[in-house]
């Protein structure tokens, strides 16, 4: 099967999984905005990885905008984002970025990554760094806001190569 691997990273994360995934799949891995030059006729397999964005899977819309000339194809998304994978929000997040038809044809995975502030863009390091105060000053605080308070205040990196097997397994089965 040949498989290609497409991704948009903002800090490095999505990047480290596609090349995981791309290294023990044997698969050809670009960056996004190459893979827009490319043809993917002579793939049997798309995989497609962005970065959580305010629930959202960022540049999505690119490999949307696309399933429906890739019928014939295996069709998986991962999003990675800075919650661990036990978060119980995850699935329903990821759901939210599909239609039912496209979740049916679309094989969807998470992969826990972190946060690097020292990366981030400006806008995006302004936007955590907002969300951040706005749930620190807030009164009578949940458990997991309080988790997550602790998690965004500084960098960190939860990634990990075993987070890639699904994706690998769902590859290997035809």
């Amino acid at each position: 099967m040949k498989v290609v691997v497409i991704y948009n990273s903002q800090t490095g994360f999505t990047k480290r999984y596609a090349e995981w995934i791309a290294e023990e799949s044997g698969a050809d891995c670009f960056e996004l905005s190459e893979a827009k030059k490319k043809r993917m006729d002579n793939y049997d397999a798309i995989v497609f990885g962005g970065w959580a964005c305010a629930g959202g899977i960022s540049k999505l819309s690119w490999f949307k905008g696309n399933i429906h000339k890739w019928n014939d194809k295996k069709l998986i998304a991962f999003c990675v984002g800075g919650s661990p994978l036990e978060n119980p929000e995850i699935e329903s997040a990821l759901r939210k970025n599909f239609n039912e038809e496209e979740w049916e044809k679309v094989n969807v995975f998470y992969c826990p990554g972190g946060f690097n502030y020292e990366k981030m863009s400006a806008p995006s390091k302004l936007m955590m760094k907002m969300f951040l105060k706005t749930l620190k000053a807030k009164k009578d605080k949940t458990e997991e806001e309080e988790i997550m308070i602790k998690m965004i205040a500084s960098s960190y990196d939860i990634s990990d190569k075993k987070y890639i097997e699904p994706i690998l397994e769902c590859l290997n089965n035809n």
